[in-house]
């Protein structure tokens, strides 16, 4: 029998998603501040210290709990909106930027699924949210994005945010994957994560990808995203802080007097 919640969900848009979850009388789905779009009438909305799974445990169990989502840098606090009401009622949540919403089932994936700590969006009450670390020190030295992750536990539903395209690949017991340490979204508790140097004094000074990547060796199943927010983030500040690349163009700074930026 499951302990989570058990809910139904709906997830409509393309590049912008949202998923709309449905829930039974008493039932809560949790959340990540922000990311409340809206809700139906019967619906309410409670800030909770933590993911709430901790309800029979002690104080000193529920801050420790909270304290460690301060590592993955989220908030002390999540949002749970349970339906006190009687039907079905639905509370939907959106996307933080383009990309797509990956649902997972935690009961299909042994109760644990380790995801990248910006990526995940909402799940069933009962859903733990926790950290993750890589054991290794070379991992924690270099690892980046990849060190500090988040663990999901439980047996119910989760959903994750991933920027871009989402591909999912199945490793077979001893493959690898070698992986640019942000394109990682989620993968599964028996994948064995390990960072390797990329090596060469070339591929270091004008290579343009990090000195380090990720190594995912199987069995398991492994989700990645072609846009990482951390990606994205740079290459917005880089346009609008430093000068512009006129790539493929004979003209260089002069066009942009000509498309309307002086700069």
């Amino acid at each position: 029998m499951k302990t989570n919640h058990e809910i139904d969900y709906f997830i409509h848009g393309e590049e912008m998603q949202m998923v709309e979850i449905e829930l039974d009388p008493n039932e809560t789905a949790i959340a990540e501040a922000g990311a409340f779009m809206y809700m139906d009438q019967g619906i309410e909305m409670q800030t909770i210290f933590g993911d709430g799974s901790r309800e029979n445990d002690g104080i000193f169990s529920k801050i420790w709990g909270a304290g460690k989502r301060l590592l993955t840098g989220e908030s002390l606090f999540m949002t749970a909106f349970t339906h006190l009401g009687t039907g079905k009622a639905k509370v939907a949540f959106a996307a933080p930027y383009p990309g797509k919403i990956i649902p997972l089932d935690l009961s299909e994936y042994k109760g644990k699924m380790i995801c990248q700590k910006d990526s995940f969006l909402c799940a069933a009450k009962g859903v733990s949210v926790g950290i993750e670390f890589q054991r290794k020190l070379g991992t924690g030295l270099f690892g980046g994005e990849g060190f500090i992750m988040q663990k999901l536990e439980g047996d119910g539903l989760a959903f994750c945010h991933a920027g871009g395209h989402v591909m999912k690949k199945t490793l077979q017991p001893n493959e690898t994957l070698r992986i640019d340490t942000g394109c990682i979204v989620a993968y599964t508790s028996e994948i064995n994560y390990d960072i390797k140097y990329v090596g060469g004094v070339k591929n270091m000074i004008f290579g343009g990808e990090g000195v380090f990547f990720a190594i995912l060796q199987g069995p398991g199943e492994v989700w990645l995203q072609t846009l990482p927010i951390s990606r994205l983030a740079s290459r917005i500040l880089q346009f609008g802080t430093g000068p512009r690349k006129e790539e493929g163009s004979i003209l260089g700074g002069l066009g942009n007097l000509f498309d309307g930026d002086g700069r």
